[in-house]
């Protein structure tokens, strides 16, 4: 019998920030099972942008409670592919910034930071603080990638600005946050210099 923790997982925290449409993205576009936890604010910031969280979750492998500290995610011994917390407000950050593990997001990085797995900060804040930043150091010291919801917007020069959605902008982060979680990029700066 196999179990579904037998296929490692990816870990998406969404947090309380705006970006929740990336995060649907995210989940839609992943070639690995997604393992959904989302924070109290993330489902209420939900509600306002996009009409509530069951669309994202109803494409989840597993949805888990934020405050279920017994889930699998809150221990290191469950392997995953890593995780993103998309978007990561600037809260979140200072909590895992200094080793707060009190919801299952912040667990769970802890866990990812300690087993030196990909964990990837969507940061969504603007403009930022000193202690934003010092908090980003901080964490990227200890090994995530602190990845702010900042589209590559040369992926289309040549294109009318008018042309181009918020979707396209968004579709375009999260293959880059795939390609740095090991996924081969759809395209690149090769595709289009």
């Amino acid at each position: 019998m196999t179990k579904a923790a037998d296929t490692p997982h990816l870990i998406l925290g969404i947090t309380g920030a705006t970006g929740i449409h990336a995060a649907r993205l995210l989940v839609e576009k992943s070639p690995w099972p997604v393992d959904l936890v989302v924070s109290r604010w993330g489902g209420k910031v939900a509600d306002t942008e996009c009409g509530g969280i069951e669309g994202i979750e109803s494409h989840a492998a597993r949805v888990f409670k934020f405050d279920d500290l017994h889930a699998p995610l809150a221990s290191g011994s469950v392997a995953a592919v890593g995780m993103v917390v998309l978007p990561c407000s600037a809260h979140t950050l200072a909590q895992i910034a200094t080793g707060l593990g009190d919801s299952l997001i912040t667990r769970a990085a802890h866990c990812q930071l300690k087993e030196r797995r990909p964990l990837i900060l969507c940061l969504r804040e603007s403009p930022l603080t000193l202690i934003d930043l010092n908090n980003a150091r901080q964490a990227a010291a200890a090994g995530a990638v602190i990845m702010p919801v900042s589209p590559p917007f040369f992926m289309f020069a040549g294109r009318d600005p008018k042309s181009v959605s918020m979707d396209n902008l968004l579709d375009a982060f999260v293959e880059r946050v795939l390609a740095l979680l090991g996924r081969p990029s759809v395209w690149t700066w090769e595709d289009i210099r």
